[in-house]
């Protein structure tokens, strides 16, 4: 079931083009990522998604309605992490959270019910009279999330939430976006600019530069764009003569290399299959220790498509 839909979207600041005729959408329940190198366009186009800046041309619906028709009902649906930290500095945890809840329009033991569940999950119950401004850039990352989640959003959209916190605060977040989305079937919207993040957190990406589509799909599908040749590395007991010739066969294998029992093949990531493989080793009576296989990361994916990295 598609849960946000972002159809032809297109948005010009003077007669600069910041987003260009962008199409891809969310899946309810799906752990989705937005990636990009700064300048990108993911800012401007979360600012349309959740109705701070109108689009030019295309249209924007979650769960079936459109922000434009009806803002309010969507942006009910929408939890937003910004990028900058919204908190009140001089505040503590609690009155921060009690605040936000306020705006949500939470009252009485619903909001404090909130509030509890909200310090809870990002581990900052014990922290809740302690001021803000004495809180390390992690906390405060968390905190910023626990704003987020007070009306309980089934659109969690975290823009760049690890910038600058340390990699236990880091670790935390990763721990806690997994659990909201498996326990109450959240969907997120990731978007950073830090690859492996996205790589290992998300099911599909949408890959943008200079406003445009450069990639979508799942991980396998974007790798498949650039993948040409991949290395295999087996580990064997021993390696026969015979062996090796069977190992040569095998389709989609291009070279093979033996050095004591270590053997790298160059595959054609296209023809090649495992299974055959494995097959040909076992037929042979090849006692196979370790496998292991080298293909492309995202980053060099982006390298390859655009001829830059993600941080450029």
């Amino acid at each position: 079931m598609e849960f946000v839909t972002i159809q032809n979207i297109t948005k010009r600041f003077d007669k600069k083009t910041v987003v260009d005729d962008v199409t891809f959408s969310i899946k309810k329940g799906e752990k989705f990522g937005l990636i990009g190198p700064n300048g990108a366009g993911k800012s401007t186009l979360i600012n349309m998604l959740t109705g701070l800046v109108e689009a030019d041309a295309g249209t924007i619906t979650v769960d079936g309605k459109t922000i434009k028709k009806n803002p309010i009902d969507v942006k009910a649906k929408i939890g937003l992490v910004p990028q900058e930290l919204a908190l009140m500095e001089t505040m503590n945890a609690y009155d921060n959270l009690e605040f936000f809840g306020s705006l949500y329009g939470l009252k009485g033991k619903e909001l404090k019910q909130a509030i509890e569940q909200a310090l809870a999950v990002t581990g900052l119950s014990d922290r809740r009279k302690e001021k803000v401004k004495k809180f390390s850039g992690g906390m405060k990352r968390r905190l910023n999330i626990s704003a987020a989640i007070m009306h309980r959003p089934e659109l969690l959209i975290l823009d760049e939430p690890t910038v600058g916190v340390d990699p236990q605060s880091r670790n935390y977040i990763f721990d806690f976006i997994n659990e909201l989305n498996e326990q109450y079937e959240t969907t997120i919207l990731y978007i950073s600019h830090y690859m492996e993040e996205v790589e290992s957190l998300c099911d599909r990406i949408f890959i943008m530069d200079i406003g445009k589509e450069i990639a979508f799909g799942t991980k396998e599908e974007i790798k498949s764009m650039i993948r040409t040749n991949d290395k295999v590395e087996l580990e064997l007991d021993s390696m026969s003569e015979k062996l090796l010739a069977e190992i040569q066969q095998v389709s989609g294998v291009l070279s093979v290399q033996n050095e004591l029992g270590n053997v790298q093949l160059l595959v054609d990531a296209k023809r090649f299959q495992l299974r055959e493989l494995i097959a040909a080793i076992e037929q042979q009576n090849g006692d196979l220790k370790g496998i292991r296989i080298e293909e492309p990361s995202l980053e060099e994916v982006f390298l390859s498509i655009t001829g830059k990295t993600l941080r450029d």
